[in-house]
């Protein structure tokens, strides 16, 4: 079933999702002091891009670094991502069919608002990271 919800959303909107992304990551890598900001943007756009069967982790090793570049993610880009993640959410949960990727989109809000500091893990494997 995951792989059919992944590839329904990956035809729907996790393509052009990640594909957005992705063009983020590159120009955050342009500059060197976003660098970070870059790293987290590939790896929601990967997150994205296949969402089903994975799920975000914190890192216990996310120190301040982290949290100060979330402020400033979340100040520059994080509430512009959540709010297009919202509202493409409610649009898909109009139809019965789009429900799945409707909460698909929820679940990329936090991950749009504080991404560093965070890991996409699979969704069994939770016990593995040392995530409770």
């Amino acid at each position: 079933m995951r792989t059919l919800l992944n590839v329904v959303w990956l035809v729907l909107s996790g393509l052009w999702l990640a594909i957005g992304y992705g063009i983020a990551g590159i120009v955050c890598c342009v500059l060197i002091i976003t660098i970070p900001f870059g790293i987290a943007s590939f790896r929601i756009a990967l997150f994205a891009l296949w969402p089903f069967g994975n799920t975000i982790a914190r890192r216990p090793d996310a120190g301040t670094g982290s949290a100060v570049g979330n402020v400033i993610w979340f100040l520059v880009a994080g509430i512009w991502l959540a709010i297009g993640h919202l509202l493409t959410g409610l649009a898909l949960c109009v139809t019965i069919i789009g429900i799945p990727l409707g909460i698909a989109n929820f679940k990329l809000i936090p991950v749009s608002l504080t991404p560093l500091g965070r890991e996409i893990v699979p969704t069994g494997d939770r016990a593995t990271f040392g995530v409770r």
